[in-house]
């Protein structure tokens, strides 16, 4: 106790400069830090001097503390080697979504004014993309050649692996995914640091291992995968792209103990045949956190009955939060909750003339913002204000306190159905027709109406065995009106053979909503 107790000083004086990294390589330098999809295992040690070696280049290309660094890479052992320099090196990191676009990758680029760029040889947009960025001084590729860059391995390979020695807390600033406009960088003033008591609430020990299944530039999986693996000196276990049975491989080869997981893989594990799920053990899981997007209850359950109760879940954005946490012991008093009133933070439900809704009523959420004021959209004062009032701000999302004052949510504003003048939450619709035994996926959506404005229609995904048909649409509706007042039971249903999710597992309702309102002046 007493020698844990000491390192836990030491990695609590370590994070305040960004060097948590070079006290794991201290004190277990060959254990792996990061084993790539592919198998590439790397020790504490070899990221730690990887570490320092791309301070020095960054240093070299003439960049200082509080400069921007972008990473377009997918979850490959460089992406952790990169961090942990930028967060000892005090560069302000924003790690890019691969899969945008050309223009979208450049827009980034040049708002978050970075003047660095690692990235990686298979993203067809990296060369076009960095050709679009003016200010890039440093152009680095990792998994071979891309005209124009450094190779990662050859640009390191003369440098010092030494620790630096002036070492400086480095920052990050993530861009929101945005259902209109362009992104917008998240900046914080003030780097996060986590303490380690937190990662000793989640178990972690010596022998933890961390799966990271989603994407690692998105912040949920940054934050609870790489950032909390690199914090608790766990191994991380990268997984390149999304395979139910091959995550459950992987939980039992590694011995997986923590994870983040999004509601689509729980969806996607639970489809599996129980011949599959039976064939592998999954016993060393002892924490699985999720968010990102709203959980079905019927589907919160049925994870909790297989992996047991380790299952936690949050509510925060990019933007931050006020502190929302619900365990599975607690979630199961309160299904569908995502936890109870924080109170360290305040956080109210507002109507749109800006009262504060009595429990049970749905509103748009808001959330105290810490103390020194929390984040601002990056050189976007009009959105950063507008998402306020007063010393609280808002995502954009709805639900409503019950009353214990737990918070149940019900969607997003701009997602929100208004049919006949009554506001519809879509996110409850889907909730209860994913319990029907035919749907895979749900994705309720308003379309027009001559005389209401919209009327609600549930886009439906069937599970593998079943054939649509107006026999089977027929019978999820009336299963509908079984669970559902009146006015909330979709008026029609489609089948399709796919819907669109973000990397983060949420829902894009503006993707399935558009064809529907294709060619109409009015949107609403």
């Amino acid at each position: 106790m007493i020698e844990r107790a000491g390192l836990d000083q030491r990695l609590e004086t370590a994070a305040m400069t960004g060097m948590t990294t070079a006290v794991w390589a201290e004190h277990q330098p060959d254990k792996a830090a990061v084993i790539d999809p592919d198998g590439r295992t790397r020790s504490f040690v070899e990221v730690n001097r990887n570490a320092n070696r791309i301070v020095r280049l960054l240093r070299d290309a003439g960049l200082k503390a509080g400069d921007a660094v972008a990473v377009l890479m997918s979850n490959r052992g460089e992406f952790i080697e990169i961090q942990a320099a930028t967060l000892r090196g005090g560069f302000r990191i924003t790690p890019i979504n691969w899969h945008l676009t050309t223009d979208e990758i450049a827009y980034i680029l040049n708002d978050c004014e970075a003047q660095a760029l690692f990235a990686e040889a298979r993203i067809a947009a990296s060369a076009p993309a960095a050709a679009e960025a003016p200010g890039l001084r440093l152009k680095v590729s990792v998994g071979g050649a891309i005209d124009g860059f450094q190779d990662y391995d050859a640009a390191l390979a003369s440098l010092d692996g030494s620790d630096i020695a002036d070492p400086s807390l480095g920052n990050q600033m993530l861009y929101t995914s945005g259902t209109t406009g362009r992104p917008k960088g998240v900046f914080r003033a003030t780097p996060a640091v986590t303490p380690q008591a937190m990662y000793a609430l989640r178990g972690y020990d010596a022998h933890s291992v961390q799966l990271c299944a989603g994407p690692a530039y998105h912040a949920a999986p940054l934050a609870f995968d790489v950032r909390a693996a690199m914090g608790a000196g766990a191994t991380l276990v990268f997984l390149d792209k999304w395979d139910s049975e091959h995550t459950l491989r992987t939980i039992q080869d590694r011995k997986v103990t923590h994870m983040h997981l999004v509601p689509i893989m729980f969806q996607r594990l639970l489809a599996l045949p129980d011949e599959v799920k039976a064939r592998y053990d999954i016993s060393s899981v002892k924490y699985i956190i999720h968010g990102a997007a709203p959980c079905p209850p019927e589907v919160k359950h049925a994870m909790i009955a297989w992996f047991g109760p380790v299952i936690s879940e949050y509510y925060a954005g990019s933007e931050g939060g006020a502190g929302f946490m619900i365990n599975s012991e607690e979630w199961l008093r309160k299904p569908g909750s995502v936890g109870k009133k924080p109170e360290l933070l305040g956080s109210k439900i507002l109507d749109e003339q800006g009262n504060e809704c009595p429990p049970n009523v749905s509103g748009t959420i808001y959330h105290q913002l810490p103390p020194g004021g929390g984040f601002t959209y990056y050189k976007d004062e009009k959105k950063t204000q507008a998402s306020r009032v007063g010393d609280y701000f808002t995502m954009g999302d709805m639900g409503y306190f019950d009353d214990d004052g737990y918070l149940f949510l019900t969607g997003r504003s701009a997602e929100t159905i208004i049919s006949g003048g009554v506001n519809i939450y879509p996110q409850e619709i889907d909730n209860e027709l994913i319990k029907h035994e035919a749907v895979a996926d749900s994705a309720t959506v308003g379309v027009p109406h001559d005389e209401w404005g919209e009327q609600v229609k549930a886009v439906i995904m069937l599970k593998p065995g079943y054939e649509p048909s107006d026999l089977l649409a027929q019978e999820i509706l009336a299963f509908a009106r079984d669970s559902l007042p009146g006015f909330k039971v979709p008026r029609s249903l489609d089948f399709v053979t796919s819907l669109p999710r973000s990397e983060a597992g949420k829902i894009q309702r503006g993707k399935v909503r558009a064809p529907y309102w294709e060619g109409r002046a009015r949107q609403i």
